[in-house]
């Protein structure tokens, strides 16, 4: 199980989590969203989230593994970590630093994809809660409010376009936050291969 943490944790935590989106979907929580006119706005967003969830979790995978390879001293050929240390085959201290940061800068680049991602959900959820607003106050007429006929269509229009801003804003945010974490697991995950890496590279310079 150690040697496959990183994995475990990410199962762990997205188990837990699809496990109370679930619950609220049997308890009847997501129904008013589905059938609302929010529906379509808030089923790409959620297609959004999966196409990160998606990315995340193979990169967390091969994170886990090479980690696994690294700390055993057997980097799996053509992996960043054996493509570094074929780098530092005879490289002094110098050349072994500059190694060190086009690798962390290699990384870093790795990963970003799923941070970009995870911001584009607040993105989506913003455009959604300014079309919202402009669904809202589209039917607003000023000039017919003293008429009860022609103001009740005006406040279900109204309603509808504060329904597309609250649900838009708040699937989101709680998918935002979701992937968010999932993206700092794989961050840690990282770091750990980075230092594993290096570690291992100055092992072998020394023993050279």
């Amino acid at each position: 199980m150690y040697r496959y943490l990183l994995i475990f944790r990410f199962v762990l935590l997205n188990a837990a989590c699809f496990g109370v989106l679930g619950a609220a979907w049997l308890q009847g929580w997501l129904d008013d969203m589905l059938v609302s006119s929010a529906r379509l706005m808030c089923l790409g967003i959620f297609a959004t989230f999966l196409l990160g969830f998606a990315t995340c979790a193979l990169k967390i995978v091969r994170t886990s593994l090479d980690l696994n390879h690294v700390r055993e001293g057997r980097p799996v050929p053509g992996s960043r970590a054996a493509g570094h240390l074929d780098r530092l085959r005879g490289a002094d201290a110098g050349d072994r630093r500059v190694a060190a940061e086009l690798l962390r800068f290699r990384m870093a680049s790795y990963i970003s994809i799923v941070g970009h991602m995870a911001n584009a959900l607040v993105f989506l959820g913003l455009i959604g809660t300014v079309i919202g607003f402009i669904v809202a106050l589209s039917g607003v007429e000023p000039e017919v409010t003293g008429n009860f006929r022609q103001v009740a269509p005006m406040v279900s229009g109204l309603i509808e376009g504060m329904g597309i801003a609250l649900y838009t804003t708040l699937v989101g945010a709680v998918l935002h936050v979701w992937l968010i974490v999932n993206h700092r697991m794989l961050a840690t995950g990282t770091l750990h291969l980075y230092n594993a890496v290096i570690e291992h590279g100055e092992r072998r310079a020394v023993s050279v």
